[in-house]
């Protein structure tokens, strides 16, 4: 089976590279000897491929290439090094593409993907104990209520606007004949 990335087919893939790592977290217990090591599953497995794309069709596939990988989305990827193993999408990390000189129509690439893991969903009970979201809630209320008497305020200092502007008329007056 070759190598394909949705319904592309990579041509003449020369290397194949994986790289699967444990992700482990250490522990060192106060006063203690020692440590513990926490298994905290797997990272997303990785793929290098490198191949060469020759022929009349070459560039276009080039092409397709870029459009996947400019997308950014997961793509479904089959190959016999991945048959056994529970990888079904993937994304394209990287993408390098040359066009060989001297060689017509024939360009080497090197794709890099990374195992596309989906996002878990975060549970949906409240984070918050209920008597803390009431209290902020009521605290809310309270805000919202103060907000209220601020338009009552402002609409209270129209009473000394003439007045102060009065005032400000003559201390201009004052000012000028100075």
């Amino acid at each position: 089976m070759r190598p394909m990335i949705d319904e592309l087919e990579l041509p003449q893939v020369q290397e194949i590279t994986t790289r699967d790592l444990r992700a482990l977290a250490e522990h060192k217990p106060p006063g203690m000897d020692g440590s513990h090591l926490q298994n905290l599953g797997r990272r997303p497995t990785r793929l290098i491929l490198g191949g060469v794309a020759s022929g009349p069709d070459s560039r276009r596939f080039i092409d397709d290439l870029y459009a996947k990988f400019q997308a950014g989305r997961p793509v479904a990827f089959t190959a016999d090094i991945v048959a056994d193993t529970a990888i079904e999408d993937m994304l394209i990390e990287d993408l390098q593409y040359r066009d060989l000189a001297g060689k017509p129509q024939r360009f080497a690439y090197v794709l890099s993907l990374q195992e596309y893991m989906e996002p878990v969903e975060p549970e949906a009970t409240g984070l918050l104990d209920g008597d803390i979201l009431d209290e902020a809630q009521g605290l809310l209320d309270d805000l919202v209520e103060g907000l209220d008497i601020g338009f009552d305020f402002s609409t209270g200092l129209e009473r000394f606007l003439e007045p102060l502007g009065d005032l400000l008329g003559r201390l201009r007056q004052f000012n000028n004949s100075r």
